[in-house]
This record gives structure tokens, sequence and C-alpha cells, in this order.
């Protein structure tokens, strides 16, 4: 029975000695914490990467109307303009007289405030521009439908599968073997792991899959112009970002073209990083505490799943808050259509045309739908792992 309490909890060894050596110092004697680690290294990269591509999927259909949300009122703040799809057409056929013409461009069946322009039923400008994150989602619903909320999510989940894939496990792997390493040589520096760990793990994931994250942002951003017609998807969309970079090429260059779909990777790295080094540093000690608060490694499966929830939504929350210019100064360089601007920009020169044009408010245009959409969706992302994870080690366990 001792043996194998010992195999269980390592620093008893030391304590039973010293009990027998010492036996008045029975009263003065509380064994430490045990570590709140499981056995994690049951698992491998293929089981961790399982259990995140599913969290990831969960969380990309589950939040998408949010991230939709904060492309539209970012792009918008951008220069982007939002008008009914025929309006463009109208607008070159008007040349022929308002009575050569019949059309309604209300922004919806049901709108009362549309005029007529001859025999044209028009919606003022302030139908199509969008206020806020709940005008945003309404008016979607109204002149687009209400799948189009979901506008991206193919996506969303074609770069989160892979992304998070990459990313959790990449991140296990590298705070573990942080971990190990400050342990014995740097022990000051062991609260820091979480930060580089979840910094280098981001890196990774992001130079990995970028261009599927470009084509989500484009994807969101833009409205389909021609009516009754299947938006493009990613391939199509991507192929759209090559050829227009392609055509701007004198003389042409392959290579060139295929460049611009890493367009705007510096803003994505300068605003993923530091958010993963506020998310794990900020999460790694909150779900500790709740967890030894739950019962430690004697936790249950609901109790798991509640603390790494909470931890993940209010580390979420603050990471999201914090970096949200450069998440803006990030979608202002993804949108950007004139291919030989994007590749000269910086993050810097973007934050700057940021500042100029709407000021502090410009900064942090989106906070709502972004900070709304972070904090839930890092708490299913790294609950769902996490009890998957719990749920395989207890198997392994028992059997």
């Amino acid at each position: 029975m001792v043996d194998s309490e010992r195999i269980q909890n390592p620093w008893m060894a030391s304590d039973q000695t010293s009990l027998q050596m010492n036996p008045n110092a029975t009263q003065r004697f509380s064994p430490p914490p045990p570590q709140l680690t499981s056995n994690n290294d049951k698992l491998g990269i293929a089981e961790r990467a399982t259990s995140a591509a599913g969290a990831a999927f969960l969380s990309a259909v589950i939040v998408n109307p949010l991230d939709v949300a904060k492309t539209r009122l970012q792009a918008q703040a951008a220069g982007v303009a939002y008008s009914h799809p025929l309006s463009n057409m109208i607008s070159r056929m008007s040349c022929f007289g308002p009575n050569m013409m019949f059309a309604d461009l209300r922004c919806s069946p049901s709108c009362t405030r549309a005029g007529f322009h001859g025999t044209v039923s028009l919606c003022p400008p302030d139908c199509f521009r969008y206020k806020g994150t709940l005008d945003v989602i309404s008016k979607i619903i109204q002149q687009e439908g209400f799948t189009r909320l979901w506008r991206g999510t193919n996506a969303g989940l074609a770069l989160a599968v892979p992304t998070v894939g990459i990313y959790l496990p990449c991140y296990d792997i590298f705070r573990n073997w942080f971990e190990e390493f400050t342990a014995k040589s740097a022990p000051t520096a062991t609260p820091y792991v979480p930060l580089v760990a979840g910094s280098l793990a981001r890196s990774l994931a992001c130079a990995t899959c970028y261009p599927i994250e470009l084509a989500r942002t484009r994807m969101q951003a833009f409205k389909e112009t021609q009516i009754d017609k299947k938006p493009p998807g990613v391939f199509k969309t991507l192929l759209g970002v090559v050829s227009n970079g392609k055509g701007t090429n004198s003389p042409p260059n392959s290579l060139q073209g295929y460049r611009v779909l890493w367009t705007g990777m510096g803003a994505q790295l300068v605003r993923d990083v530091p958010f993963s080094a506020i998310c794990w540093s900020t999460l790694e000690p909150t779900r500790r505490k709740l967890i030894s608060l739950v019962g430690g490694n004697d936790a249950s499966l609901l109790s798991v799943l509640g603390a790494n929830f909470s931890a993940g939504f209010v580390a979420g929350t603050l990471a999201a808050g914090a970096t949200c210019p450069l998440d803006v100064a990030k979608t202002r360089r993804q949108i950007e259509m004139d291919p030989i601007r994007a590749l000269k920009m910086t993050t810097r020169q973007t934050l700057m045309e940021i500042w100029r044009d709407g000021g502090f408010k410009g900064l942090f245009t989106g906070f709502g739908p972004r900070v709304g959409r972070a904090g839930p969706s890092v708490g299913i992302v790294v609950s769902f792992y996490e009890v998957v994870k719990f749920a395989l080690n207890h198997r392994y366990t028992t059997s």
C-alpha cells in the first residue's frame, strides 16, 4: 500500500524518511500539495492533435457570427462600402434615364424607409451602414439571409482544425520541455514558460496555415455582388488573390504572385504572439488555482471542464481586448485590394493610418464582437481539449 502511494506521490518517500528520523516532527509536518499535472506523457501527438481539432471545430461553428460582425465593422472603417448588390449596376444604367429600368434596391422586403428614384425603389445609405455588433447581425439576416452569418465557416474550419491541431499539442510539448529545463537550470524563469511556449506554438501554427486565414477574412469582409449566385469558397478566393497579384507584376513573376497569399502575415504574428503570451500566462495560473479548489488530481470530469472553460474565458477576453488594435491592423492589411501597396505596407504604417483616420476609437473598431468571440472561443477550445485528454488519460490509467 505504501509503495503504491509512493509511486503516485513521489514526495512521500523523503517525507516518510524524515518522519522516521524525527517522530516529534509530526505536529509540524504538512505535506506539499500534489502536482496538478496529469499523466500527459501517455498521450501521443496524434491524440493531442485529434482532441485539439475537435475543439477547434466546435468553437469555429459556434462563434462564427461574431467573427463576421467584427470583420465587417473593421472593413467598413477601412473604407469598404456596403450597399445593395444591384446598386453598381443601377448607377451604370442611370445614363439611360430613370424610367428605362425597374429595380428594387430596398435593404430588405420589409424596409419602410425606401423612396423612389424614377421607377427604382431605393433605400437611404444608412440602411447599408453598420453601427454596432447587433446592427451588423440584424442587417446581415435581413439583407443577405441568416446563413450568411456563417460566411467563411468552411474557411474557419479548414483553418481552425490544422491550426489548433498544431497549436495546442505544440504548446503542450514546448511547455513540458521548458518546464523541465527551467526546473533544473533556472527555477526563477518557470513562471514565464507559458508565455514563451504559447508564443512559439502560435507562430508555428500561423505561418503554416496563413493563406486560409487570408481567404476567411476576405470572404467575411466582402458581400457577394451577384444575386442568386453562390459566393466563392476558399479555393476560388485564393485563386482571385493570386491572379490579382500576378496581374500587377511587370514582368510577370509567378513567385511574386504566390507571395501575396502571405500578405499581412507580419500583422497576424504581431497580433497572435502577444495574444498567446497574454492568454497562456493568464490561463495557466488561473486554471491551476481553480483545479486546486475543486480537488486537484482528484477533480471530476465536470470540475475539469468548468475550471478550464472559466480560465479560458477570462484569459481569452483579456488577451482579445489588449490586442484589438493589432487585430484591426491585421484585417486592414488582409482586405487591401492593391497587391503592390499590400506588399509594401508595414504593420506600423497601418496602425498610423488607422490612428489618423479614426483616432483611439478607430484602433478599437470591432472591440465588442472580438472580445465576445474570443472569450467563449478560448474557453471552448481549452476545456474541450483538456476534457478529451482527461478522458484518454483515465482510460489508460484504468486499463
